[in-house]
């Protein structure tokens, strides 16, 4: 659990606006937890929040901080707060191509609900809008297929840059989050 806890970078994370299907949302936070992201953002504002599904996310929700915002403006000022730049995927003419982001930084990825994708405000609120390069006929892939390649392109670069080489939380936190993983799993450290 500590290694786990040392790869953790806490200076990434998703924001999930308004995704309705409870599969989609479970398959993200699997996706998370395996590139080492310690806390996800959800938003329901317009869609009632789904029953995750503790089958399909691999456990994942029980390693994970979930935060759960009012508004799409509540979540940019939180995590804006702590430096972070945020990324909203949507297609349009001032968009990024993801390999082209610097994702060795805070960054925050948003993915929308899976018929209307990113609200106007979520759009208009982000630093830069992303997609991910399509050569098919095809124009978008499923959010999580899609979050579990933003992911994982933001694990390249990190490990490419070694940011999960040492420990990016403090050792408080760190001890912190081990402490609350053990009694949640009834462990005893020996």
């Amino acid at each position: 659990m500590v290694e786990v806890l040392e790869r953790r970078q806490p200076d990434l994370t998703v924001i999930l606006e308004n995704v309705h299907d409870p599969h989609n949302v479970s398959a993200v936070l699997r996706s998370c937890d395996a590139v080492g992201i310690a806390t996800v953002h959800l938003i329901y504002n317009v869609e009632e929040r789904p029953e995750l599904s503790r089958g399909v996310s691999g456990s994942a929700l029980r390693w994970l901080d979930i935060v759960d915002h009012d508004s799409i403006d509540d979540c940019y000022a939180t995590l804006r707060r702590q430096g972070f730049r945020i990324y909203a995927t949507h297609l349009d003419e001032n968009r990024v191509e993801l390999f082209d982001l610097d994702l060795t930084g805070p960054a925050a990825l948003v993915f929308g609900n899976e018929q209307r994708g990113v609200s106007t405000e979520a759009i208009e609120g982000a630093d830069a809008t992303v997609i991910i390069p399509m050569m098919g006929m095809v124009r978008s892939l499923n959010i999580s297929v899609a979050c579990a390649v933003s992911l994982y392109e933001a694990l390249r670069q990190r490990r490419a840059a070694n940011l999960y080489q040492r420990p990016r939380l403090s050792t408080s936190e760190i001890n912190t989050r081990l402490d609350r993983w053990l009694r949640r799993e009834r462990r005893v450290i020996r």
